[in-house]
């Protein structure tokens, strides 16, 4: 029972916060260009609100129908279902007397905060963890080549060195930079010797054909520290 009300918690503070952050954009762009924002929601409120308070012309509020959120913005029929008003001429603070490139930042401000936000997450995790790979020099045993890595030219136990003399630290990525980046020659320690396996358009042909020519079934680590 506990699990449930915890993990219930948890799915109405994630939605919470998204929904604010999106109606947050649109509130920003609508005050940005004066236009006037009557109410802030936190979920919809028929008929009652949870919460509410009125501060200067906008009413801040939580409803307790927690399907998403509103902001109510002046001559914005959509959002107002005000027909009455709409009668009426446009007013300086309404929506509706915005010059169009403001109208529409105002309606995909949601979209864009909620993009940001996504960015802002992407970074974190990148910075507290960061990515994990095998680093190229760690294949200390060399890679084991399939029937397509033998007909390109490779052999059992090689060590890749560099794609075009260019060092390559992601050993995950060295079957990805040969097929996509064109690469014409591929570096290898060979028995003790440093050897050049040329790389020709039909040997591309051949990884471009073959199953999964980006995985490491053509390239497997044989061995190695990671």
């Amino acid at each position: 029972m506990d699990t449930i009300l915890i993990k219930t918690a948890q799915l109405l503070l994630s939605l919470s916060i998204l929904v604010v952050l999106h109606e947050l954009g649109h509130f920003m762009f609508a005050r940005l260009f004066k236009t006037r924002v009557e109410k802030f929601y936190l979920f919809f409120n028929p008929w009652f609100s949870l919460f509410k308070v009125q501060k200067g012309e906008t009413e801040y509020g939580i409803g307790w129908l927690p399907l998403g959120g509103y902001v109510k913005i002046s001559g914005m029929m959509d959002e107002s279902m005000d027909k009455e008003a709409m009668k009426l001429p446009p007013q300086p603070y309404e929506f509706r007397s915005k010059p169009a490139w403001q109208r529409l930042l105002i309606m995909l401000g949601g979209v864009l905060m909620n993009f940001l936000f996504a960015m802002l997450i992407y970074i974190g995790i990148m910075y507290a963890w960061g990515e994990e790979f095998l680093p190229t020099e760690n294949v200390v045993y060399g890679i084991q080549v399939d029937e397509v890595g033998k007909q390109v030219g490779f052999q059992n136990g090689d060590k890749i060195l560099t794609l075009d003399n260019q060092y390559i630290e992601n050993f995950g990525k060295v079957l990805p930079t040969i097929v996509l980046d064109d690469i014409k020659t591929v570096q290898v320690e060979r028995n003790g010797q440093k050897i050049d396996v040329e790389i020709s358009s039909a040997d591309l042909a051949l990884l471009l054909k073959s199953k999964s020519p980006i995985s490491k079934k053509t390239f497997y680590c044989k061995g190695g520290k990671g």
